[in-house]
């Protein structure tokens, strides 16, 4: 892997493959008594959060400390970025701090890479969410999720290439969206043909060079996807009429128990939450045992641990024994 984890085209596809099947390994860690690993002893990660997160950042915390690495958490509210600090000045701080991982999440587009090019750390930079362009590693933890699914295993490793021809529907509000934009990027590295279904004033100008097709019928993508994951209506991010009610939003682009029941036998439901019940999604559908909602979470922290530990630990899958 390269030295940062900035967008989900970082990432050729053995190295995906490699912190997919890296994942897989730590997985198991979940359903041990003992979820420690030693690995990343007397390496400090920095949470670097701009931006309101809950999932993503304790998600990374629990990634760091079940490798052993040392934690700091560093939240924009109630710290001197509030009172004006600059990002090149906190980048300072932290690189003082001896951090060898600063993951990042801000509101602009654009920040981590400015972070891991400027020079003022020497740390490795993960890309946490920045604006609304990308988010690579829930994008690896929807691989992940879609591999434990769709791809046959062989004595717990990931078969390489199961992603190849899956079609892959990804609704709702791809505009604001850093989940979908990573999510193209890496599913089509994977193989998999990702359709973008959406009303036309939630989809990206430019959207006609991502390696997607894209839709504005839901009721016709449907039937032929092998997995459907509904994003969240960004309302904060909205400073105008992008479609004319909630209700008439959902009427034509969520996910409910009708529309549920036209998929394949096989067809799982996802959401990168926080999720809106009833707008996107009605209850019914996300506590279904379609969905892979809740597992989606879980996988995370296994995917970020292998982020972590191949940023900073080792190139190969293989992890060593417990602590």
């Amino acid at each position: 892997m390269k030295r940062h984890l900035l967008s989900a085209a970082d990432l050729g596809r053995d190295d995906a493959e490699l912190v997919l099947q890296t994942a897989a390994e730590l997985r198991e860690l979940a359903d041990r008594p003992i979820k420690k690993l030693p690995a990343l002893r007397g390496r400090t990660v920095v949470n670097l959060f701009f931006e309101d997160s809950t999932r993503t950042r304790i998600s990374f915390e629990a990634a760091a400390k079940r490798l052993s690495a040392d934690v700091i958490n560093f939240a924009a509210k109630g710290s001197s970025l509030s009172k004006g600090e600059s990002l090149k000045d906190t980048a300072l701080t932290l690189e003082a701090m001896g951090a060898d991982a600063v993951v990042v999440r801000h509101g602009a587009s654009g920040a981590p890479h400015r972070l891991a090019h400027s020079g003022w750390v020497r740390s490795s930079v993960v890309n946490a969410g920045d604006g609304t362009h990308e988010h690579p590693t829930q994008a690896l933890l929807d691989a992940f999720t879609l591999y434990r699914h769709l791809g046959s295993t062989d004595g717990g490793r990931l078969r390489p290439g199961s992603l190849e021809g899956r079609r892959i529907a990804v609704v709702g509000d791809v505009l604001h969206s850093r989940v979908a934009r990573s999510n193209a990027l890496l599913l089509r590295t994977l193989g998999a043909e990702v359709t973008l279904v959406a009303p036309p004033t939630l989809l990206p100008v430019g959207v006609g060079t991502w390696p997607v097709e894209t839709s504005y019928d839901l009721d016709a993508v449907l039937p032929k996807a092998d997995a459907v994951m509904m994003l969240r209506v960004q309302r904060e991010r909205m400073t105008g009429g992008f479609f004319p009610t909630p209700r008439e939003y959902s009427r034509r682009y969520g996910l409910d128990g009708r529309r549920m029941a036209t998929l394949q036998d096989h067809t799982i439901v996802m959401h990168p939450g926080p999720m809106v019940r009833g707008m996107e999604i009605t209850a019914d559908v996300a506590d279904s045992d379609r969905s892979v909602i809740v597992e989606q979470v879980t996988n995370g922290v296994a995917v970020r641990m292998a982020v972590l530990y191949l940023l900073l630990g080792g190139s190969e899958p293989a992890v060593g024994g417990e602590e």
